[in-house]
Parts: structure tokens; sequence; C-alpha cells
């Protein structure tokens, strides 16, 4: 990659004040100053930018991030705080949701710069199971369950919901796990039934759970196998 290209990528900055940057001696490669821009680096090179190493990203990225309640999953959204705000990654504006989160809502989100991998997780042909932890406003029905594996009709949708798997924790907490993503799904499948969701935290998208480990803002890397499972069809 150009020295420019990659300076404005990490500095988020145009190639024209990179430039002015590189006259004022303020980048250096492998420990010599640099004052063109089209110089050619390589992965293994250090590029330095006031003495700060630059690192270089050779392939994707994935991500899993443990979203707090008030963040949206948008990467630039003027009105409220993004979850890149936690991802001290370069170039993190790169990286987007794959399968986002409501404001309110907390748990598992992941992030990457693979569209392709992200598309296997939203596409709806690709039926990806997600599994959320609900707290509801009123206690559980006793034929909820059934209705949810039977599909629930949402207001102004043509088709029932695909079935759905509900387990009863407590009389107002519940688990369920869902293979679609309409807009709002889960809070709107309880609506229909006449209760209301007033908590709720993912906690798996496919097989990927969310790791107990991870406080509220906090991420990690995805492991190797976890990146691999996405996209495997269901048995």
């Amino acid at each position: 990659m150009r020295l420019d290209k990659f300076l404005s990528q990490q500095l988020g900055v145009s190639r024209a004040l990179v430039l002015r940057e590189l006259r004022n001696k303020r980048v250096t490669v492998d420990g010599e100053i640099v004052k063109t821009g089209a110089m050619k680096i390589s992965p293994e090179q250090r590029v330095e930018f006031d003495g700060n190493v630059l690192d270089q990203i050779t392939g994707p990225r994935y991500f899993m991030l443990n979203k707090p309640q008030g963040y949206v999953c948008s990467t630039d959204d003027p009105d409220h705080p993004t979850v890149l705000y936690f991802l001290e990654e370069p170039v993190a504006y790169k990286l987007h949701a794959a399968g986002r989160l409501d404001i309110d809502t907390t748990g598992l989100v992941l992030m990457t710069d693979d569209g392709q991998w992200s598309h296997r997780i939203t596409s709806p042909r690709h039926q990806c199971e997600k599994t959320y932890l609900v707290t509801l406003e009123h206690p559980l029905a006793d034929d909820t369950a059934a209705q949810f594996e039977a599909g629930v009709q949402l207001h102004n949708e043509d088709s029932l919901t695909k079935p759905a798997q509900l387990e009863k924790i407590e009389d107002c907490l519940v688990r369920l796990t869902i293979s679609e993503g309409r807009y709002h799904q889960v809070k709107r499948m309880f609506a229909a039934v006449g209760n209301r969701v007033v908590g709720l935290h993912r906690e798996r998208i496919g097989e990927i759970v969310m790791d107990e480990d991870l406080e509220p803002g906090q991420y990690r890397p995805l492991t190797e196998q976890e990146i691999a499972s996405v996209g495997v069809p269901s048995q």
C-alpha cells in the first residue's frame, strides 16, 4: 500500500494533510524519516507518526463486544454515542456491527470489517439463530411458548414469525431463541401476545456465545473456531 493512503486511513485525515505532515518530517518508516507519500510499504515495516507506531492491518478483523445500554450500533450517529467508542483498534471506523441491537438492548454484538461474513449473519436466507434473555413487565402466560412455536402475527406484517423457542426462567424472565431478524422483533412478539419487554440482553448469535468474562463495554477478538462457525448450516 502507498504510504500516503495508509497514513490517511490511520490518521483519519485527507491525503493533502498527510503530505504536509510528511514534509514536516513527522513520519518514519523503519526508523528513517520519509517525506514522500508514493513510497510502497509492506506489512513487515514499522511506520511511526510522531514516534507512535501505526499498526498495519493485514486481514479481516472479528470481535465480540458486550454492549451496554445507551449506545447505538451504527458507525456514525449525530445524537448518540456509538459502540465504536469502545474499540481501541486502528481504523476502527471501518468496523461495523454484524446484527445491530437497539440503543436500550445490551449484550453480544459482533464487530467486523468483513462484509461477506456479516452478511451470513444478517441475511434471512441463512436463518442465523439468536438467543435473548428477556425481562417482561407481566408474568409469562402459560400459552405463550406454544404461540411462539407456532408463529405469531406482528402488527403490519403479512406473514407469521418463524417458529421460536421460549424457555421460562422466572415468572417475568425468559430466554427466547429466534432465527430471523425483523424490526424490533422480540419486543413486537411479546406485544402481540399482550406483554411488554422491559429488559433485553442478547446472549448468542449462531454458535457464538457472549463471553461471561467481558464486562459491559469490554470486547475481545473472536477465536478462529468462532469465526469459522458463522455460516455453517444448521442440522
